[in-house]
């Protein structure tokens, strides 16, 4: 393992060994055992000229005398220890000293060790050695420290790299829905989605199939995040007004005509292309309603969705649909479609199962009679205030405004 610069001299070299004391003679012995044993000796005849070399050198581990003219060797520990340096240095006293309340006063100024003199040499390298065995430690956990920031600093740009991309994506998913509310002349509709994180699997839309007939559509990808995300981008694409020749709700016939697909043959198709073609783990659910304009008539297809809901001008509200297995989970699932009216002023709505399935404070779903009942409070609105109301009346049911999936929902108005 490589060490940092900091603490390399007490691995890749020999570790440097600071001797303090005023008397001369008892320097030179200590060195001599020292340069024996294999360390870079370093000497300074007090304390305070012992700080200044502490300043300006690397210094490993520290012999110094406690009683010395001048700055004691517990004045020096103390003012050494405040010194701003990144390595640990060992300190270890050289005293005669052995009360238990001069010991304690020595510890509490940053010693590590005790040498009793006259100095033992067995002694002494035993107590260097116990040390260095502080100071690799030390220094094994100064590198690990450093490869965890290191880790840690490059896991943050990655997050951030990554943040700004789905931020761009989620700017462009948004443009799959950009209007919001579109007039079809005899009808309007409105649309509501709201991702639980930076990207979302939910897509609502509608489009035109021709002069008299208008489509609406709500999907729900598996799933959540990017891959999601990408899914929807594609189906969008599927279904696209913009470009019929894409759009799998029309299919060519042998003459070069196009006819129109009834919302059934359209799951059958897209769970064909799923499993056939795309292959991928995922699946979604989907609810498709195609309205006729000229009398309000509705052909209805569900795969595994919750069921569209009908509110009547009247008041009442209906649930619609027959519903059916997921796209992309089984070869040749067969899907039933179902026919309703739509009275003048009624209005058909179709949800994804973050709203059905949003957990409340109390531990339960809201569920279909719960959407109902809040269906009911809010159906003096308009419907783009009533899609608008209701995320809010969702997040006082679940007692916070982040819900664990995403929400979306698409309302036509049928005004004949």
């Amino acid at each position: 393992m490589k060490h940092s610069t900091e603490t390399q001299g007490i691995v890749a070299q020999a570790a440097r060994v600071l001797v303090v004391d005023d008397s001369r003679a008892q320097r030179q012995l200590l060195a001599v055992y020292l340069r024996r044993w294999g360390y870079e000796v370093l000497q300074s005849a007090s304390g305070e000229e012992a700080l200044g070399l502490c300043a300006r050198e690397r210094v490993d581990i520290i012999l110094s005398d406690w009683m010395m003219t001048g700055m004691t060797g517990v004045e020096f520990c103390k003012q050494f220890r405040a010194l701003p340096r990144s390595a640990y240095g060992y300190f270890i006293l050289l005293t005669s000293k052995s009360e238990k309340a001069e010991i304690a006063d020595g510890l509490e100024a940053g010693a590590d060790d005790f040498v009793p003199k006259p100095v033992s040499s067995d002694e002494l390298r035993a107590r260097l050695r116990a040390g260095m065995r502080i100071l690799s430690m030390q220094a094994e956990l100064v590198e690990k420290n450093r490869v965890v920031a290191q880790t840690l600093d490059e896991l943050q740009r990655l997050y951030d790299s990554l943040d700004r991309d789905l931020i761009e994506a989620r700017k462009l998913q948004q443009t799959l829905v950009r209007e919001r509310h579109r007039s079809y002349g005899r009808a309007e509709v409105s649309l509501m989605i709201r991702a639980s994180g930076h990207v979302g699997g939910d897509l609502v839309g509608s489009f035109q199939i021709d002069a008299h007939r208008v489509a609406v559509y709500s999907v729900d990808v598996s799933g959540h995040g990017v891959a999601s995300a990408m899914m929807t981008a594609r189906l969008a694409s599927y279904l696209s007004g913009a470009s019929p020749d894409q759009n799998m709700a029309f299919k060519l016939m042998p003459d070069g005509s196009r006819a129109v697909r009834t919302p059934a043959e359209l799951m059958v198709a897209f769970n064909r292309l799923m499993l056939e073609e795309i292959q991928v783990e995922q699946y979604f659910t989907m609810a498709y309603a195609e309205v006729d304009l000229r009398d309000g008539t509705v052909r209805l297809a569900q795969a595994g969705h919750p069921h569209p809901v009908i509110l009547r001008r009247e008041g009442g509200i209906e649930r619609a649909g027959r519903g059916g297995l997921p796209v992309g989970l089984i070869p040749g699932a067969e899907y039933e479609g179902s026919t309703l009216k739509l009275c003048p002023g009624d209005r058909l709505f179709l949800m994804s199962d973050g709203i059905t399935e949003c957990p409340g404070e109390g531990g339960f779903d809201l569920g279909e009679d719960g959407l109902a009942r809040m269906l009911a409070r809010l159906r003096d609105l308009d419907s783009a205030a009533l899609l608008e109301a209701l995320v809010w009346d969702l997040a006082d049911f679940a007692g916070n405004d982040r819900f664990p999936d995403d929400v979306s929902g698409i309302v036509i108005d049928y005004r004949g």
